[in-house]
């Protein structure tokens, strides 16, 4: 009997409580839990700070674009995989929508810039970082260029243009007019567009194909409702269109384009000529519309 009771404790104490085991399992859970809660940022941001620890990071973006992480350095912009292994410099373009994701970034980070290209990659990159590297992610030297207005506007006559090939839109009856030069497969023209529809304003937006968008542009041109039809274009939605119509005017824009040496987008022009390239946020737009008063 007592050799039958102390084999008796024995296996209680051998044996677990409940107790335990529920706290063993709340333990592993919580430790999974841990794993799957960190966040795609946090682990970029730690390989980072291994493979390139002289590069400030100000922002990870993993949700943009599948695949890839978003590295925003100061005022570079470049991308990693998610397993920070691979650095890629350039531009991401989405052909579904039609969007230069990384321009559009660029725009966000520093509006009054305008960049021709991403940040490039200094060499410590690619061969493991030398010991005179100051940085790993440098700022591109060529590409940029500022907004900033000019002490002394250039200036473009419009008055050998015909009626035909523009597309009127905006405000109608404002005071203020403004004719842009655009590409419907052109980010900055897609964002420049927005910031007009914010505004009180009558554009004339003659297109031209400068990255081989005429065939949108025939599309819209031919469109019952033009105004319409040209924001679909932009935001790279169906919309409805003639079979074929008239786009002699727009061999127009395309001639004058050559003639004048306007070889990108966008290009606005004042009333009184004055003439502005590239992308410009509204604050600017609206203070430069009002020096043609003064």
């Amino acid at each position: 009997m007592f050799a039958i009771d102390r084999l008796g404790g024995f296996r209680a104490l051998a044996r677990p409580s409940r107790l335990m085991l529920v706290a063993a399992v709340l333990s592993v859970a919580g430790i999974a839990l841990a794993a799957d809660v960190q966040k795609p940022e946090d682990k970029v941001r730690l390989l980072l700070k291994t493979r390139l620890p002289k590069t400030p990071i100000s922002a990870i973006d993993c949700g943009k674009v599948s695949g890839l992480c978003e590295i925003t350095a100061g005022s570079n912009l470049f991308y990693v995989d998610s397993g920070a292994r691979y650095l890629v410099i350039g531009r991401v373009y989405d052909m579904q929508t039609r969007q230069d994701i990384t321009a559009a970034r660029l725009l966000e980070m520093n509006p009054d810039m305008l960049v021709g290209g991403a940040a490039k990659a200094n060499a410590a990159a690619a061969t493991g970082e030398p010991e005179e590297a100051s940085a790993d992610i440098r700022t591109p030297a060529a590409g940029v260029r500022r907004t900033s207005l000019p002490s002394k506007p250039a200036m473009l006559s419009l008055a050998g243009l015909p009626r035909e090939g523009a597309i009127v839109w905006g405000n109608k009856a404002a005071a203020d007019t403004v004719t842009v030069f655009t590409d419907f497969r052109c980010g900055y023209c897609r964002a420049l567009t927005s910031v007009l529809r914010s505004m009180n304003v009558r554009v004339v937006e003659r297109p031209i194909s400068v990255l081989g968008s005429r065939d949108v542009a025939d599309r819209v041109y031919c469109a019952m409702n033009q105004e319409q039809a040209l924001h679909a274009a932009y935001a790279g939605e169906p919309f409805k269109s003639e079979a074929s119509c008239d786009t002699k005017g727009l061999d127009a824009n395309e001639r004058f384009a050559h003639q004048h040496g306007l070889s990108g987008t966008p290009v606005i022009v004042r009333s009184d000529g004055a003439v502005l390239e590239g992308y410009r946020p509204k604050q600017f737009l609206e203070a430069w519309l009002k020096g043609a008063k003064s």
